[in-house]
């Protein structure tokens, strides 16, 4: 993808600071942490998000950030971390090359994770035909 800034650190036309690669996959700082020591990793082919991807690529990004999670978070004494994809614009998504985030946590970091909203009486039910029906499980 000619106009993709992970495609282009791949070939090299945008440096990075690579802190992992293999043959599929690498992982880079992000240049806008959430907390400090915050890595990316992305397939080294372009898919654009996780539905997009084949499942094999997926599993193995998912297996790097296995690796290096624990790393990074000895690395930067860090308590925690998190891992999580942004698919689309509503969820966060900036880059249409998938990614997932590895992201250290610190006790006192201040971050807040998103608060649940919950349900109103039945409509969790409501909620869980409709994906099952979508699923083709019921």
């Amino acid at each position: 993808m000619n106009d993709c800034i992970f495609c282009k650190i791949l070939v090299g036309d945008i440096p990075a600071e690579i802190v992992y690669e293999d043959k599929d996959a690498i992982a880079f700082m992000d240049i806008s942490p959430v907390t400090k020591g915050h890595v990316l990793v992305i397939p080294r082919e372009h898919y654009k998000d996780v539905i997009d991807v084949p499942e094999e690529i997926l599993q193995k990004m998912i297996v790097v950030a296995k690796k290096i999670a624990p790393k990074i978070v000895e690395a930067v004494g860090a308590d925690g971390f998190n891992i999580g994809i942004n698919n689309g614009k509503a969820a966060g998504q900036v880059v249409y090359h998938l990614h997932m985030h590895v992201m250290p946590r610190y006790e006192y970091d201040n971050l807040k994770m998103w608060e649940g909203d919950g349900y109103q009486e039945g409509e969790i039910k409501e909620y869980g035909d409709k994906i099952r029906n979508y699923l083709d499980i019921n």
